[in-house]
């Protein structure tokens, strides 16, 4: 693909807007920046906040720790640690920098401050709207469709900014639609890697750092190293470990940022460390890696664009046939390889359901890459699932289609049965 091509710039650029550093699940901490702004509009520390998300929102944030708060859980905690130590400038990074003092003030508000949550549907999967209050001021933050796209601010009945939303339409970003298997196997064999050295190699670092402490420290379930010590150590073992160990650490209070992709943490590490894994062992150099990286975030990318932010889809599931696909190009696989890679893993997995973020996304994250590596390696042996079997159908992007149908609409009514679960949890 040539530089000149309107597709190169458009997935250069994709990149830099997907692979961006966050610390924590990115749900609370798109809470604690929505609250972080407010405070920062109102001017001064409230005295009652008011929270209004929508179910899948209350889905991300209900049972994951918010980093940098000693360990506090749900929607109340994420807010309060914007409004008491964020720093709306860092955005996702919006609680990285939190004193011990911050922490015991973040617990203070939360015990003696009135903090009201609803549940809201205005059609929208992704909404979050926190309204921060001083007596007779306030201010008014909303989010809607991705973590950053702030689309109202308000202060005292005064509209200070306003973005018109159609749908779940992501304005400002780079049209996905651009994105075809073809195309992201042409870019990433011919692009610039001077072009993406910066963005990938964060996702290295970043990603490679949080996994390392997963295995080090005593997260959740731990199953990475529950995977190491039941199936020994082997390079597909390990790749699967890495991930799910990156996982155990972010969904458990770890304080290191992590490079997402489609807005996820998760994601963003299942489709890059068992790809930097298996470059490792396979000693690909520093080239090959960042073009196997390429390859599996875009594809990654590709099949959330049909399925959205957030849905009642495991989006692990697309990680990891990208890292599958990843690890095809890293083994010698052409696009044929990578291809069926991708519908062989979509055929075995597509059925996992994201029921919140959690502990439980490690394993989740571990049974994604797996299928990605077997179906890499169904292929290499000449098997594979064809056009007819159940969401499979001809050529690898048309059953991305199909899972965006299957995960945007098809389990909307999954979503939002998973959410009364939840939410009749709290009660």
């Amino acid at each position: 693909m040539e530089k000149t091509d309107k597709k190169y710039n458009a997935y250069v650029q994709i990149l830099k807007e997907e692979l961006i550093p966050a610390m924590g699940c990115t749900e609370p901490i798109a809470l604690a920046y929505a609250a972080a702004k407010a405070r920062e509009v109102l001017g001064t520390l409230p005295d009652k906040v008011s929270i209004e998300a929508s179910g899948s929102i209350i889905k991300n944030v209900k049972s994951v720790i918010v980093p940098n708060t000693d360990h506090l859980k749900g929607i109340p905690a994420a807010a309060v640690a914007g409004i008491v130590a964020g720093r709306a400038e860092k955005e996702l990074e919006v609680i990285s920098e939190v004193t011990k003092e911050q922490i015991e003030e973040i617990k203070e508000f939360l015990n003696t401050k009135p903090i009201d949550v609803k549940h809201v549907d205005n059609g929208f999967t992704f909404e979050i709207g926190v309204r921060v209050s001083k007596g007779a001021e306030y201010a008014k933050i909303r989010i809607l469709n991705y973590h950053t796209n702030i689309v109202l601010a308000e202060k005292n009945g005064v509209v200070l900014f306003k973005k018109e939303v159609q749908g779940e339409e992501e304005t400002g970003l780079t049209d996905r639609a651009l994105l075809d298997m073809e195309s992201i196997w042409d870019f990433a064999n011919t692009v610039d890697i001077e072009d993406i050295r910066e963005v990938i190699g964060r996702q290295i670092t970043y990603n490679s750092a949080i996994a390392a402490e997963g295995f080090r420290g005593d997260y959740g379930a731990n199953i990475g190293s529950v995977l190491l010590d039941m199936e020994g150590d082997n390079v597909r073992t390990r790749a699967k470990a890495r991930a799910a160990a990156g996982s155990d650490a972010r969904m458990n209070g770890c304080e290191l940022p992590v490079v997402i992709n489609s807005g996820s943490g998760n994601q963003g590490m299942t489709c890059s460390l068992p790809v930097i894994e298996y470059a490792e062992e396979l000693d690909s150099g520093d080239d090959k890696l960042y073009r196997a990286l390429v390859l599996s975030n875009l594809i990654a990318i590709h099949q959330k664009t049909g399925i959205g932010r957030l849905s009642a889809y495991c989006g692990a599931v697309c990680a990891g046939a990208a890292a599958g696909a990843g690890i095809a190009y890293l083994c010698g696989g052409g696009y044929e390889d990578i291809t069926h890679t991708v519908v062989n893993a979509l055929a075995i997995v597509s059925g996992i359901v994201c029921d919140g973020a959690k502990a439980s996304c490690a394993a989740k994250i571990a049974a994604a890459v797996d299928a990605g590596i077997l179906g890499y390696n169904m292929y290499k042996r000449g098997q594979q699932f064809y056009a007819g079997d159940g969401i499979v159908t001809k050529g690898a992007d048309a059953t991305i289609k199909n899972v965006g149908r299957l995960g945007k609409d098809g389990m909307k009514e999954t979503n939002e049965e998973i959410i009364n679960i939840m939410i009749d949890g709290l009660c």
